[in-house]
């Protein structure tokens, strides 16, 4: 592969190549709404992330997975994040401590496609109140429509 390097040639192209392929396997950086958006890379699309603050429910972070590698942490009344990645096709998970039907989502994206996620919490489907009362978040995916999503987004939190 390295015929013709010298040594030191042929560990400085390992490292390079070593490097690029680990690249191509990181996860989509997150960004928030606070750091401007700006326009979409060309060939990739664009997923927001964002729950609506609701006094009655958890303020515990919800992290959410894209095809099983973290993606984003979104916590209510902190606004949206996005995420740009490849085209393609991604399982949407959140971490939750719960199971339930319908917590997950499975979109296929086309380059210059964005799509909104709203982060739902339902704290009682694991809660007790005997002696001690306590809750586990159970996280759902919803995919919204993107005039929906965009009024919630900006609404007062």
């Amino acid at each position: 592969m390295f015929i013709g390097l010298g040594l030191r040639s042929a560990k400085n192209a390992a490292g390079i190549l070593g490097v690029v392929l680990v690249a191509g396997c990181m996860p989509a950086q997150q960004h928030t709404a606070a750091t401007a958006p700006g326009p979409l890379p060309p060939g990739e699309a664009r997923i927001w992330f964002y729950r609506v603050y609701d006094p009655s429910l958890s303020r515990n972070t919800a992290n959410v997975d894209l095809n099983g590698a973290r993606a984003v942490s979104v916590q209510p009344g902190d606004g949206p994040a996005f995420v740009d990645v490849a085209p393609g096709s991604y399982h949407i998970a959140p971490e939750s401590f719960g199971v339930d039907s319908n917590q997950t989502r499975d979109v296929t994206l086309a380059a210059g496609q964005t799509i909104y996620v709203k982060i739902l919490d339902d704290p009682n489907i694991i809660s007790s109140g005997d002696k001690t009362q306590f809750q586990r978040d159970t996280f759902y995916t919803w995919v919204v429509p993107a005039n929906v999503a965009r009024a919630e987004m900006n609404a007062p939190l």
